[in-house]
């Protein structure tokens, strides 16, 4: 019986192809869906995978996710610093500035300023150059897809390609002159702005005049102790908020979840998804039944007289 049903199935290749095909959407949209979503999230957090050295994250009480940037006076550093258990504590400067384009164009690049004695937090991939070489005068690493894109020099002939950025090309950041000393390689952050990388007094210098500038302190734990008890040691000392990077991802996921419309966009989708599959699905198999219900009573009412006595 199961045999006959489906060719039966199989036989209307018209319907048969139909359904397969509108499942096949359907899969695609519940299967798409959360991968972008999933991509989206990931991106939220990009700036804390890719400074993967520090155990702990410190920084204002009332940060909610990694790009809401409330500054800290310079002497919080040196409290952390005299927190037990801390190995070594190094400022972090993230904020966002306007980039001058050879056309005149202004570009809002995410500026990262690296402690100067140690560059804490620079690239890992780079594609040309070297870190060090944020050590030289005015210099500046900035990130492949930004160097391709966004601050990419107008073409050389109208309607052409834009010329990328190279080692050795200036920018204007705030009014301050920048020399690109070496391109690297990031992750694409949530807004997709480039990253500019450069040393913790440079860029407080490129940044407007605040009287706190400093975003975040690195925190790397001794050996043998837990990151999650620093962050609690920290915390007690200093009344700042400290972090390990896992926990910090989490907190960045879960203000996005509950403070924009992303899940519940996504989740549309997804459930129209399973509703035009489920849809297709029942109307297609319900139409072939219905369609074949007496060929299905014939084979019933012979059974009797065609079993062996």
């Amino acid at each position: 019986m199961y045999r006959i049903a489906l060719q039966m199935l199989m036989g209307d290749r018209g319907k048969y192809l139909g359904m397969v095909l509108g499942l096949t959407f359907a899969s695609l949209i519940m299967t798409q869906q959360p991968a972008i979503f999933v991509g989206l999230m990931a991106r939220s957090y990009s700036f804390i995978t890719d400074l993967a050295l520090p155990d702990v994250w410190v920084m204002d009480p009332k940060v909610q996710f990694v790009d809401d940037i409330k500054p800290l006076q310079d002497t919080e550093l040196y409290r952390v610093r005299g927190v037990a258990g801390v190995d070594w504590a190094m400022p972090l400067y993230k904020g966002l500035l306007k980039a001058r384009l050879p056309n005149g164009m202004f570009q809002t690049c995410n500026v990262v300023g690296l402690d100067d004695a140690t560059l804490v937090g620079g690239p890992a991939v780079m594609l040309e150059g070297r870190v060090e070489d944020l050590r030289r005068s005015d210099s500046v690493i900035v990130d492949i897809d930004g160097a391709r894109e966004k601050l990419a020099k107008p073409p050389a002939v109208p309607g052409g390609k834009p010329v990328p950025l190279k080692v050795g090309d200036t920018l204007e950041l705030n009014d301050h002159r920048a020399v690109v000393v070496g391109i690297a390689k990031a992750t694409r952050t949530f807004q997709s702005q480039p990253v500019v990388y450069t040393t913790y007094s440079r860029a407080t210098r490129f940044a407007p005049r605040e009287r706190k500038l400093l975003s975040f302190v690195l925190v790397k734990a001794q050996p043998g102790v837990d990151p999650h008890e620093l962050t609690r040691r920290i915390t007690a000392a200093t009344g700042l908020a400290a972090y390990t990077r896992d926990q910090f991802k989490d907190i960045t996921v879960n203000y996005f979840l509950k403070n924009t419309g992303i899940p519940i966009n996504f989740g549309i989708s997804v459930t129209l998804g399973f509703i035009v599959g489920a849809a297709i699905a029942g109307q297609t198999f319900y139409s072939f039944t219905r369609e074949n219900l007496r060929h299905f009573g014939v084979l019933k009412a012979m059974a009797p007289a065609t079993a062996p006595c």
